[in-house]
């Protein structure tokens, strides 16, 4: 059983799907590891470092040829189109922006990280949440670098700072570690969610909670946030407005999957900020909880400035890298099984977690929006 590791190639993506230390221990799971060259040099993992775990560092077309191929995004048609058919494909597929027929054609099976269900069992796989908490403490650091003043209080000869005002929207897995990471640097923080059962967490952080009655919750399937109806999205812009245009720093998170992200700083509240303020929207991707985000751009509108980066965790590669790779480790564990005859690959359907990440088997496609 051969495991081959992808160079990425999408531009500004600084991750590897193994490391040194995880490679160690896929060896010993019974299996063989090769290496694209250069696959880790962007996270700070270099070839030789592979090679002294045990692996072999090899050009793409033998990494093609692998039985299990671990990626962090999707391969390109061309890569796809190279690889042997009956491989086994391990990252996030991306399977709500379409395009999985290509790796059926190609007679694939995929296993999509971002499906992994939010089970208690499935927490060492949970690739989305923990990449998702090292872009909500990336966020903080982004939004202080463009915020022209001091986050904590500080008082000196010179005169006193008072700390900075932070409000998080959207208090998941990213939301959390924002709220965490702000009061670490000494602002004061207040948090809101739609899901009334976040209350307690943001509280056990030292933050405010912002109690608005939306007439509803938010809450849904699987610990997601569900999107909620025309009348609460109205009523819960009025109601946030005056706090959202009294802070200094707004940092968006709600995403719901396979959705355009909700609108929750709207035009009109930034208008109303003060200059300098900024806001970071990690929902850019999927249209920004702020209409006047631009992806991948830092703009400033109305004398905010409005941060729209995607790609977070791969600002901090070698960690990002090492929670990553363990996560790919303990659901291939959960997929090989050894035996006096080797190890081999079973998909199994009944298990829950393999059910729910399989989204492309034996050349169909599985997912279903």
């Amino acid at each position: 059983m051969l495991v081959g590791v992808l160079r990425e190639r999408a531009s500004g993506e600084c991750r590897v799907a193994a490391t040194p230390e995880s490679v160690k221990k896929l060896l010993a799971l019974g299996v063989q590891v090769c290496v694209e060259t250069g696959a880790g040099e962007s996270a700070r993992y270099a070839d030789r470092a592979y090679t002294q775990a045990g692996a072999r560092v090899v050009g793409a077309s033998e990494v093609f040829d692998s039985d299990v191929l671990l990626t962090v995004r999707r391969p390109d048609g061309e890569q796809v189109a190279a690889m042997r058919p009956g491989a086994l494909l391990v990252g996030f597929m991306e399977p709500h922006a379409g395009g999985l027929d290509t790796l059926a054609h190609a007679g694939l099976s995929a296993l999509s990280v971002e499906l992994i269900p939010r089970i208690s069992r499935a927490q060492g796989m949970d690739a989305l949440s923990s990449q998702a908490n090292i872009a909500g403490y990336r966020a903080v650091l982004e939004a202080s670098l463009h915020y022209r003043r001091f986050l904590p209080l500080m008082m000196t000869a010179a005169g006193t700072a008072k700390p900075s005002r932070v409000v998080v929207l959207g208090v998941g897995v990213a939301g959390l570690q924002a709220i965490a990471t702000a009061r670490r640097l000494g602002a004061q923080v207040e948090a809101f969610d739609v899901r009334p059962e976040t209350r307690e967490q943001v509280l056990s952080l030292g933050a405010r909670f912002i109690d608005i009655d939306l007439g509803e919750s938010g809450a849904g399937a699987g610990g997601y946030a569900r999107e909620l109806t025309p009348d609460a999205q109205r009523r819960q812009q009025e109601l946030l407005g005056e706090r959202l245009q009294a802070a200094d720093i707004i940092i968006t998170t709600a995403l719901i999957p396979g959705r355009l992200a909700p609108v929750l700083v709207p035009e009109a509240v930034v208008a109303g900020m003060r200059a300098g303020s900024v806001i970071v929207d990690l929902a850019a991707a999927n249209g920004g909880n702020c209409p006047l985000t631009e992806v991948d751009r830092v703009v400033e509108k109305h004398g905010v400035t409005l941060v729209g980066f995607t790609d977070y965790p791969s600002r901090v590669a070698t960690d990002a890298s090492a929670f990553y790779a363990r996560n790919v480790l303990n659901l291939l564990a959960l997929v090989l099984r050894q035996d006096a005859a080797g190890t081999t690959l079973v998909l199994d359907t009944q298990d829950e977690i393999i059910a729910a990440a399989l989204a492309v088997h034996a050349g169909a496609v599985r997912f279903v929006p």
